[in-house]
């Protein structure tokens, strides 16, 4: 295990968090967006994003150097940003610029609840991997110290 292995898996998690973060942000923003892509003629409203992550270096050797304890994390990385394809909300509200003939709209599926306790457990994963990164600096700098 090299010196800085544990900073470079922290820095992967952070990176990670950080973008699973942002993906929250464009759903809480387009919380009402009812016209988040043209498909067809034809507006659809915004589909919810959530991010996918997978472990940094998923090779048989990682895996088999883990399993022998000679080898640490190799952190994570995002794989993709996927698109969420339950169905969109219906409101009634035959006023509305997208209104179908019977006064439906199709609202998209980004639930506000659900996606600020997503965005609390991003921001405390952030956090506790700052914590991590910070921790491993500080004994980096108490071994230098020591070698004085």
């Amino acid at each position: 295990m090299g010196m800085f292995d544990s900073m470079h898996s922290t820095a992967s998690a952070l990176t990670a968090q950080r973008l699973r973060m942002d993906v929250i942000s464009s759903n809480m923003a387009n919380v009402d967006s009812t016209r988040g892509k043209y498909v067809d003629g034809k507006w659809q409203p915004y589909q919810r994003k959530s991010v996918v992550f997978q472990p940094g270096n998923a090779s048989f050797s990682s895996y088999l150097n883990k399993a022998m304890g000679s080898g640490a994390g190799q952190g994570v990385k995002v794989t993709k940003v996927i698109e969420d394809q339950s169905p969109s909300k219906l409101v009634y509200d035959p006023d509305h610029i997208d209104a179908d003939e019977n006064g439906y709209v199709h609202m998209p599926n980004v639930d506000p609840l659900r996606e600020m306790v997503d965005l609390m457990s991003a921001t405390r994963s952030y956090e506790a991997n700052v914590t991590v990164f910070n921790a491993s600096k500080s004994m980096m700098m108490k071994a230098l110290e020591i070698g004085k």
